[in-house]
C-alpha cells in the first residue's frame, strides 16, 4: 500500500510539472513580469535630477545609482567609449531640449540591471506624456540589407561627426554591449521632419551583443525598431504604445523569444499600427538582394489587444491587425497567442500567394483568439487559400474565442498583469467573431 502511494505521488507530481506551464504565448513558472516591470509609470516619483549628461561622451563612463541623470538633447557616447550603468540608475530625458542618447558604432553601453532593481529611462515632467523625450539608439557594426557597408540615422540628430549616426558593417557577431532589465518610458518625441523617434532603435547590432528583459511603455513611436543586424531579443514588453510595438527592416536577422505586446484601442498614432512589423525594405530599389533580406524567428510571443468592447472597437475602426508582413521578407512564429485583432495578420498585397511565398511564412503551433479573421492579403477580401493553408492539421493551430479572464491569467490586473495562458483553457473554435455581429 505505501509503495503505491509514493508511486501515484511521483506520477502526480511529474504530470503536475508538465501542465506547469502553458507551451503558447510567454511561458515561465513565474511570471517573469515581476517584479521589475511598471504599468504605471506615471504614479511613480524618480526624484529630481542631480547630474546632467549632454554633448559627446568620449571615454570609458559609469553612471550610479546614487544619482539621477538629465539627458540634455542629443547625447552621444563615441570614440570606442563604454558607458557603464549601475542597477537603479535613474536617466530622464529632456522635454524642452527632446534629449536623447546614442550609442555609436564602435562604443558600448553596459546597462545591466537585475529584476529587483531596473535601470530607468523616462520623462522630465511632472505629468508625464508619450513622446515626452527621444529615445535610445545603440548602433553596430552587423550587416543591414543596403547598399554599400554604412547607413546613417535620419531622425534630425545633431551630431558634432557624421560617424556618431552611421550604423551597419560586416560583423554579425559584433558586440554593442548589454541591456538587460532596463525601463524605457515616454518617449518617442515628434519632429517635424522625421517623423516619431522611437523607443529603442537596434541599427546592425551584433549577434553577440546581449538584448533582454526590456520593458518599453507609452511610447509615441515605435516601441523596438531593429534596422538590420544579426540578433536575439528575449524577455521584451512593448505596453501601450501608439506606434508599432516590434518593427524590422533593412535585412534584420532576428530570433525574438518569449516577449510580450499589449495593444490598446484607445491610444494609437495617426498611422496604422501593429505589434509587429516585417518588412525588408521601405523601397524596393534601396534594397541589395545580394544580401540577406529580413528574417525574423518568433517563438512563445504573446501579442494581445485589450478591449473594454472589442465589437465596437472593432466596427468603429480602432483595431489593426497584430503582424503585418511585407514583400522580400520572411516570417516564422512557433507557440504564440494572437488575440483579439481584425484581423490577425496581413500579406502586404504584393505578396504571392504561392507555395515559394508560403515556404518563407510560417505559422506554427499558434492560438488565434478573439481575432475578426485570421490570415489575409493587403485589400483583398477572400482570404479562403490562406484559411486552408494555415488551418492544415499539419501546422498544428488552433482558432478560438473567449474573454481574457479565460484566457490570460490575470490580464485585466492594472499593476501586476500575468499574461501567462491559464492552463487548458485552449478551446477549439470555428471563428473568432461572428461576421455578421
Amino acid at each position: 500500500m505505501k509503495k503505491i502511494t509514493l508511486l501515484s505521488f511521483f506520477f502526480s507530481l511529474v504530470f503536475g510539472n508538465m501542465l506547469a506551464q502553458q507551451e503558447k504565448g510567454i511561458i515561465g513558472y513565474n511570471n517573469w513580469l515581476n517584479p521589475w516591470t511598471e504599468f504605471k509609470p506615471n504614479k511613480v516619483e524618480y526624484g529630481k535630477p542631480t547630474q546632467i549628461l549632454s554633448g559627446n561622451i568620449k571615454k570609458d563612463t559609469k553612471l550610479y545609482k546614487r544619482d539621477v541623470y538629465l539627458l540634455l538633447g542629443d547625447v552621444f557616447v563615441t570614440d570606442s567609449a563604454t558607458l557603464t550603468i549601475e542597477p537603479g540608475t535613474v536617466i530622464i530625458g529632456d522635454f524642452k531640449t527632446k534629449g536623447s542618447l546614442t550609442i555609436s558604432n564602435g562604443s558600448k553601453i553596459i546597462a545591466d540591471g537585475s529584476h529587483t532593481d531596473p535601470i530607468i529611462f523616462t520623462s522630465s515632467r511632472s505629468v508625464k506624456k508619450p513622446g515626452d523625450w527621444g529615445g535610445l539608439f545603440i548602433l553596430g557594426n552587423a550587416p543591414t540589407n543596403k547598399f554599400g557597408n554604412e547607413s546613417s540615422l535620419n531622425y534630425g540628430l545633431r551630431p558634432s561627426d557624421s560617424k556618431s549616426i552611421s550604423y551597419g558593417g560586416d560583423d554579425p557577431n559584433s558586440y554593442s554591449g548589454i541591456l538587460r532589465y532596463v525601463r524605457i518610458e515616454y518617449a518617442g518625441k515628434r519632429t517635424k521632419d522625421y517623423g516619431y523617434f522611437n523607443a529603442l532603435t537596434l541599427g546592425a547590432i551584433g549577434q553577440h551583443t546581449i538584448i533582454e528583459n526590456i520593458m518599453v511603455s507609452y511610447c509615441e513611436g515605435n516601441s523596438f525598431n531593429v534596422l538590420g543586424g544579426d540578433l536575439t531579443l528575449d524577455k521584451l514588453v512593448s505596453y501601450k504604445s501608439s506606434g508599432n510595438d516590434y518593427e524590422f527592416n533593412y535585412g534584420a536577422q532576428c530570433w525574438i523569444i518569449n516577449s510580450l505586446a499589449v495593444r490598446s484601442p484607445y491610444i494609437s498614432g495617426a498611422d496604422v499600427s501593429r505589434c509587429m512589423s516585417v518588412i525588408a525594405h521601405d523601397l524596393k530599389d534601396e534594397a541589395d538582394f545580394t544580401k540577406k533580406q529580413t528574417l525574423v524567428e518568433a517563438e512563445n510571443l504573446t501579442l494581445i489587444n485589450i478591449s473594454n468592447d472589442l465589437n465596437n472597437d472593432i466596427k468603429v475602426g480602432l483595431v489593426n491587425e497584430a503582424i503585418f508582413i511585407g514583400e522580400d521578407a520572411s516570417f516564422a512564429i512557433d507557440k504564440s497567442v494572437i488575440s483579439g485583432f481584425n484581423p490577425a495578420v496581413v500579406f502586404e498585397n504584393k505578396i504571392k500567394v504561392n507555395s515559394e511565398s508560403l515556404e518563407k511564412i510560417r505559422f506554427t503551433r499558434t492560438y488565434f483568439n478573439n481575432c475578426k479573421g485570421n490570415i489575409f492579403v493587403e485589400d483583398f477580401p477572400n482570404n479562403e487559400d490562406l484559411e486552408n493553408w494555415y488551418g492544415n492539421r499539419a501546422f498544428n493551430n488552433v482558432y478560438s474565442k473567449g474573454p481574457d479572464s479565460e484566457t490570460f491569467i490575470d490580464a485585466k490586473n492594472s499593476k501586476r498583469p500575468d499574461f501567462r495562458l491559464r492552463i487548458n483553457r485552449i478551446i477549439a473554435a470555428n471563428d473568432a467573431i461572428d461576421d455578421d455581429d
